[in-house]
């Protein structure tokens, strides 16, 4: 009773991919299964303003939150983003149980030095407590987390600078694994997988017994079949992306750029999922969810699981949400390729470290 007496009230937090291509918000409100969409966005980001998940055109990006904020009518002023990318490095360890944060963290530089192949200056650590280790006995699975210090400073600046404060710096697969656990279906008896297509990358997370137990990223996206298009009916990226989104392309993209793209992305999803079921020893998954950018285009779950024959379906992290119904026409359209962005917004509910 005392807990619930001087708990604090919930604040909500913002839910902010900050992506290759597009910065994408969602705010959530309410709690535990009255959870409430108060509000999404989602804008393009002009021009190449990443290099290998790495910000290099300030203003591009600043200009594209900006615009979310704007968009999304809220006062809300904190938020939780998530990085990604070879300067983000996630690994599971195993400790000695009923250990103090203290002494956690004193066991986990020990760990990260090995680890890590930057010096510990340059990297910001975190770590959580998961549970009992079923692979050690008598240990606790410790998640141990790094990224570089100019990665995640340099969103932090931007989002301050435009008055947003980030409270929750997360990863983005583990992120994709919050809105899959919590908005997802059930995971007990076998784990749910799931690939976000996004423009640089595919991001495979697999989650059972409301655990993440698999995320590895892959360079290989969306833009692959923009820079195609534009390269062949000699467009700008944006005008392609455009384009196609309107549905306005020449009627030949179909038949020339899409199988082609199609062939490749099957290629690397079997790869994906090898790596999966060789890293987790689980067997060969007999669904798999898609999100992302290229979710949402016409026809991809259906070609993908006749390629992969696999049941391939997109993942709506907000089918169970009350919402306005302006909003959810909005969402009608991008629920999948706001999954990310869910699952941060969904750390409004969960305590963080601080």
């Amino acid at each position: 009773m005392l807990n619930k007496v001087f708990s604090k009230k919930i604040q909500p937090l913002l839910g902010l991919d900050i992506g290759t291509r597009y910065v994408k918000g969602v705010l959530l409100t309410g709690s535990g299964k009255d959870v409430q969409v108060a509000a999404v966005a989602c804008e393009a980001i002009n021009g190449d303003a990443f290099a290998d998940r790495d910000i290099k055109d300030f203003d591009a990006v600043s200009t594209a939150i900006r615009k979310v904020k704007n968009s999304l009518k809220v006062k809300c002023k904190s938020a939780a983003v998530a990085v990604s990318g070879a300067s983000v490095i996630t690994k599971v360890v195993y400790m000695d149980p009923e250990q103090s944060d203290h002494e956690l963290e004193s066991q986990i530089e020990i760990e990260a030095d090995s680890l890590i192949p930057y010096p510990l200056d340059e990297v910001y650590l975190d770590f959580e407590e998961l549970g009992p280790s079923k692979s050690h006995a008598g240990k606790v699975d410790v998640l141990l987390s790094a990224g570089h210090k100019d990665m995640i400073d340099n969103r932090m600046t931007l989002l301050r600078e435009i008055e947003i404060e980030p409270k929750v710096i997360d990863v983005e697969g583990y992120a994709l694994g919050s809105a899959l656990i919590e908005y997802g279906p059930p995971s007990e008896e076998q784990p749910v997988v799931c690939v976000n297509i996004g423009a640089s990358q595919l991001l495979v997370t697999a989650v059972q017994e409301r655990r993440v137990i698999y995320s590895k990223e892959h360079s290989f996206g969306c833009d692959n079949l923009i820079r195609d298009i534009a390269l062949v009916f000699a467009m700008e990226w944006q005008e392609a992306q455009q384009q196609m989104t309107e549905g306005t392309l020449p009627e030949s993209w179909k038949e020339q750029q899409w199988p082609v793209f199609m062939a490749n992305l099957q290629q690397q999803l079997t790869r994906a999922l090898q790596m999966y079921v060789a890293s987790t020893n689980k067997e060969q998954p007999q669904q798999l969810l898609i999100t992302g950018g290229g979710a949402v285009l016409a026809d991809m779950a259906a070609e993908l699981g006749r390629e992969l024959s696999l049941g391939v379906s997109t993942f709506d992290p907000f089918a169970q949400m009350k919402m306005k119904p302006e909003v959810r026409e909005r969402l009608d359209t991008m629920a999948p390729q706001l999954a990310i962005a869910a699952g941060l917004a969904s750390r409004s509910f969960s305590p963080w470290h601080i």
